[in-house]
């Protein structure tokens, strides 16, 4: 074996977005921490581009068991309780710890966090900096950060997991010059979620590649309900290159309206009780159905009407959204924004304890590449509690771990050797696979799915894995294996799909029954690893 270049710690962190950077803090009080960036940390993932706002029950009225039955309810019953029980007990606290480490939150008039309404909750318990909340948290938790002695190691991908026979100890990377070298952990922390831009038309960062569901699923951790993708209901339509671009939930939160092409407000069809503020896969469907039967606008899309409320509304609780529509000629104080559903957040990933733990020893896991918090759909405001509750129990779970001599398998180094090399000779385009492989998901694996079209898709997702990619030059090496990642995702997410034979939360599936009561459905969660793929079924 060629001498490799050996980093050694205690807890190696993958990922820096939210529940990277709050597992990294949390690690480092037990052991020295190297905390990996494929981007910048602070800069990439999809923390920093988070509008909406972050769950917890602060107020009078509100409580944790209210919270929780919204969470489950709203996930169609698929989510693990005793998760969402760590998520509802530990958001209040989290919060706590990053207003007291600087974070500004928008205040009430008797100077608490203000709360605002969010879809499939029965009170308003969304805590929001403007529309720009994970902005907000990210910059305090690089602040926060600053202060401790964690490593921080930025543009550099982890392409692949080392393990000690059974046991996951650490990471094979690679620079952006396309130089490969080992971090040696103790116990790892997977935070690399974000797996979206599997589809064609999505919010998800450029850097996001489903790297974490990857990584996991090649180490052997066992993957739960990868079928479950969240479309939030309102991306942007037009401009072109502006399409899937997050409109936030925070739009409808504040009264915004949704109407198709004939001037009516359409929800009142699909959810009359909750119109806007209903689940995001109610929302997402009946956007969806209203353009498939011909009330969409000319875009494809319907309008979302906020020139009802006072421009100084707009202009204080959703300065984000008037200044990215501006841009695009468009002023939301006297006309409406044209939006439909894009790609936004994977539910299933990691099966995890509540300490954040997978099913493989040494390897922990926190934020969207785990499963089991949401269900088969994700309340918003829930995911950015979800990045500090166990972003928070992960790193310290992984930091409790004993400090061992872990050995690196040669045989897996030359591997990666190999798999890097070949890249060379490879012959199909990185950006020509991404492009076919977004279509095909977009087509055949998208809102609504059926048996026929997610076979048809996964032939040609597998067939696009096998691709032979070409790296032009050393810098390109990261790019093919993100690729591989994004190949390795999609196949994840429709062969979790072909097992769940029943509709249910953002699973629509259109050649079985409608699921008409979730809370008693004979199936659970689907499992998916190198050793197989089931489904959790009552006798």
């Amino acid at each position: 074996m060629r001498a490799l270049d050996v980093i050694d710690c205690h807890v190696l962190v993958i990922g820096s977005g939210g529940a990277g950077v709050r597992a990294a803090i949390e690690a480092e009080r037990y052991g020295e921490t190297v905390l990996l960036s494929k981007s910048i940390t602070g800069k990439g993932g999809c923390t920093t581009m988070a509008e909406g706002g972050y769950n917890a029950v602060l107020r009078e009225g509100d409580t944790c068991d209210l919270h929780l039955e919204d969470t489950l309810r709203g996930g169609a019953y698929l989510n693990d309780p005793a998760l969402v029980e760590a998520l509802v007990a530990d958001a209040p606290a989290r919060l706590g710890d990053l207003v007291s480490w600087g974070a500004v939150f928008d205040a009430s008039a008797d100077h608490e966090v203000a709360q605002r309404s969010f879809g499939g909750q029965c009170r308003p318990r969304t805590c929001y900096a403007g529309d720009r909340t994970g902005h907000e948290m990210i910059m305090t938790l690089m602040e926060r950060l600053r202060g401790t002695d964690v490593q921080r190691i930025d543009e550099m991908a982890a392409i692949e997991l080392l393990k000690d026979g059974e046991r996951v100890c650490g990471a094979l990377v690679l620079d952006k010059h396309g130089e490969m070298r080992a971090i040696r952990a103790d116990a790892v922390v997977l935070a690399a979620g974000g797996g979206a831009r599997t589809y064609d038309v999505s919010t998800n960062s450029g850097t996001g590649s489903g790297d974490g569901f990857a990584l996991a699923y090649r180490a052997g951790a066992d993957l739960i309900d990868m079928e479950m993708v969240q479309f939030h209901p309102t991306g942007a339509v037009y401009p072109y290159d502006a399409r899937g671009r997050l409109v936030t939930e925070a739009v409808r939160g504040e009264g915004g309206h949704l109407i198709n092409a004939r001037g009516e407000r359409f929800m009142t069809g699909y959810d009359p009780d909750r119109m806007e503020l209903s689940t995001r896969d109610v929302v997402a469907r009946a956007i969806a159905t209203e353009v498939l039967e011909g009330r969409g606008t000319r875009n494809g899309g319907v309008y979302l009407d906020v020139t009802h409320l006072p421009p100084e509304q707009i202009e204080e609780r959703l300065p984000v959204m008037l200044s990215q529509f501006l841009r695009f000629g468009v002023d939301i104080r006297t006309e409406p924004m044209e939006v439909a559903p894009t790609a936004h957040h994977i539910m299933g990933g990691c099966a995890i304890t509540p300490g954040g733990r997978t099913t493989v020893p040494g390897l922990f896991a926190a934020g969207e590449c785990t499963g089991g918090v949401h269900g088969a759909n994700r309340l918003g405001g829930n995911a950015l509690a979800d990045t500090q509750v166990f972003g928070k129990r992960a790193g310290e779970s992984a930091g409790k771990e004993p400090i061992r001599m872990a050995q690196i398998d040669g045989a897996q180094v030359e591997a990666q050797r190999r798999r890097i090399e070949d890249f060379y000779e490879g012959e199909s385009s990185p950006v020509w696979v991404t492009d076919h492989l977004q279509q095909t998901m977009w087509d055949g694996a998208g809102i609504r799915r059926d048996a026929a079209g997610l076979e048809a898709s996964l032939q040609i997702v597998e067939g696009l894995t096998a691709a032979p990619l070409r790296a032009a030059t050393p810098r390109n090496l990261i790019e093919c294996c993100g690729v591989q990642s994004l190949c390795t995702t999609a196949m994840l997410i429709i062969r979790s799909a072909l097992i769940r034979p029943e509709s249910r939360g953002a699973h629509w599936r259109t050649d079985v029954p409608p699921q008409t009561d979730p809370a008693h459905s004979r199936f659970g969660h689907t499992h998916i690893s190198l050793e197989g793929e089931w489904i959790e079924e009552a006798d």
